[in-house]
C-alpha cells in the first residue's frame, strides 16, 4: 500500500472522527441550551412518542407472554438459545403431562382394579389431555401472537429506529450549517486562502441548502414509517384476538376434561367396589367424599370386575355383614375402631345419625361411620 493511499485513508478517518466529535459537542450544547435546535412539528413529535410507546409495551407484553407460556426462566433461556442457534428445540413434556404420566404409572402399579389405582389412572389420563391442550395453546400463541410481536421488533421497529437516528444526524448537520452561515455573515475580515466574505457566505448558504434538503428528505422517510404504526396496531389487535381465542379454547377444554373426570369418578364411587368415603346414606354424608379421596389409608384390593356397592343402611331389625374399606380410629368409647378389610356385622339403631351404623365384632360393639364400610348383600 503506497503512502498516498494511506494518507488519504487517514485523512478520511480523521475527518469522520472530527464530524462525530463536533456532533457530540453540538448535541451537548443543545441539551445545555447554549445552541439552537431545529424543532420538529407537533404532529411529528406525537408520532415519535407513539412509536417509543409501541416499542416499550410490545417488548413488555412479549416478555410477559413468554413467562406465561413458560414460567421456568431457565427453560426460557434454553429455548432462546436453541432459537438463536437455529437448532431444533428438544421436545419437552408439559407439567400436566409429567403429572399425568406419574399418576397413570402409579395407578397401574397399585392395580387398575383397585379403587385408588383406577382413580389415579383416570386422573392421570385427564392431566395428559390437559397437557396436550396446553401444548396446542402454547403453539398457537407462539405462531399467532408472539411471532408477529417479535417480527415487528426485529423488523419494522429496527428500521424506524435506524431512520430516526439518521434523521437526528441530518438535523445536527442542518443546525451546524445554520451556525456556519451565521458566523460567515458576521465576519468582516478576509478569510484564509484569499476567500472573500461573499464567497464564504455563498458556500455556507449552499451547504445550508444541501443540509436542509437532506433533512427534509429524511424527515419525510421517517414520517412515513412512523405513520405505519397505525397498521401495526391494527395487526397486533388481530393477533391479540387470536391469542384470546386460543386461551378461551384452552380453558374450555380444561373445563370439559375436568367435568368428564368428575362424572367418571362420581360414577365410579357409587357403582364400583372401591367404596370411596363420602358415599351418601339416605342423602347424608355428601361432603365427605373429598376426605375419602385424601385418606392416607389405601383402599383394599378388588377384582377387575367388582360388584356394586350397597351403601344404604339395613333396616332397624336387620343385621348385615359389612367389609371395612379404611382404617378408622374410634374417637371415644361409643365408637368402634376398624381395620381395613375386616368383616363386621352392622345394623341401624333408631335415633342414631344416618351417617353412622351400629357395629359388632365378636363381643365388641360401637357406632361406625357408614362411609368407611361396604355393606354386603
Amino acid at each position: 500500500m503506497d503512502f498516498n493511499s494511506m494518507n488519504s485513508k487517514f485523512k478520511k478517518f480523521a475527518g469522520e472522527a472530527s464530524t462525530v466529535f463536533n456532533r457530540a459537542v453540538q448535541f451537548t450544547e443543545e441539551k445545555l441550551g447554549t445552541a439552537e435546535k431545529t424543532e420538529l412539528d407537533a404532529h411529528f413529535e406525537n408520532l415519535l412518542q407513539r412509536a417509543d410507546k409501541t416499542k416499550l409495551w410490545t417488548e413488555n407484553i412479549k416478555r410477559a407472554t413468554e413467562a406465561l407460556i413458560q414460567p421456568n426462566p431457565n427453560q426460557r433461556m434454553e429455548d432462546m438459545l436453541y432459537e438463536k442457534l437455529e437448532k431444533r428445540k428438544k421436545d419437552r413434556m408439559t407439567y400436566y403431562e409429567t403429572l399425568g404420566n406419574c399418576m397413570v404409572d402409579a395407578g397401574h402399579d397399585f392395580g387398575p382394579g383397585t379403587s385408588y389405582g383406577n382413580a389415579l389412572v383416570k386422573c392421570g389420563q385427564a392431566q395428559i389431555q390437559i397437557g396436550n391442550a396446553e401444548r396446542e395453546f402454547v403453539s398457537t400463541t407462539i405462531n399467532n401472537f408472539l411471532t408477529p410481536l417479535y417480527n415487528f421488533l426485529e423488523g419494522d421497529m429496527k428500521t424506524i429506529l435506524k431512520e430516526k437516528k439518521l434523521l437526528e444526524v441530518k438535523r445536527l448537520d442542518l443546525d451546524a450549517a445554520k451556525s456556519r452561515l451565521r458566523k460567515a455573515k458576521s465576519t468582516t475580515t478576509t478569510q484564509q486562502e484569499g476567500q472573500s466574505r461573499d464567497d464564504t457566505v455563498a458556500k455556507a448558504e449552499a451547504d445550508l441548502r444541501t443540509a436542509q434538503s437532506e433533512f427534509d428528505r429524511q424527515s419525510e422517510i421517517t414520517k412515513i414509517l412512523l405513520e405505519g404504526i397505525n397498521s401495526t396496531h391494527a395487526h397486533h389487535l388481530r393477533c391479540l384476538n387470536d391469542f384470546i381465542e386460543a386461551q378461551t379454547k384452552f380453558y374450555a377444554q380444561c373445563q370439559q376434561y375436568m367435568t368428564d373426570l368428575q362424572k367418571q369418578l362420581g360414577s365410579y364411587n357409587v357403582n364400583s367396589s372401591a367404596g370411596v368415603p363420602g358415599s351418601t346414606v339416605g342423602g347424608g354424608g355428601v361432603g365427605a367424599s373429598g376426605a375419602g379421596l385424601n385418606s392416607s389409608s389405601s383402599a383394599p384390593l378388588r377384582p377387575s370386575a367388582p360388584p356394586a356397592i350397597q351403601v344404604t343402611a339395613p333396616s332397624p331389625t336387620e343385621k348385615k355383614q359389612a367389609r371395612v374399606l379404611y382404617d378408622y380410629d374410634a374417637a371415644d368409647s361409643s365408637e368402634l375402631s376398624l381395620l381395613a378389610d375386616e368383616l363386621i356385622m352392622v345394623y341401624k339403631v333408631q335415633g342414631l345419625d344416618p351417617d353412622w351404623l351400629m357395629a359388632e365384632r365378636n363381643t365388641q360393639r360401637g357406632k361406625v361411620p357408614v362411609t368407611y364400610l361396604e355393606v354386603l348383600e
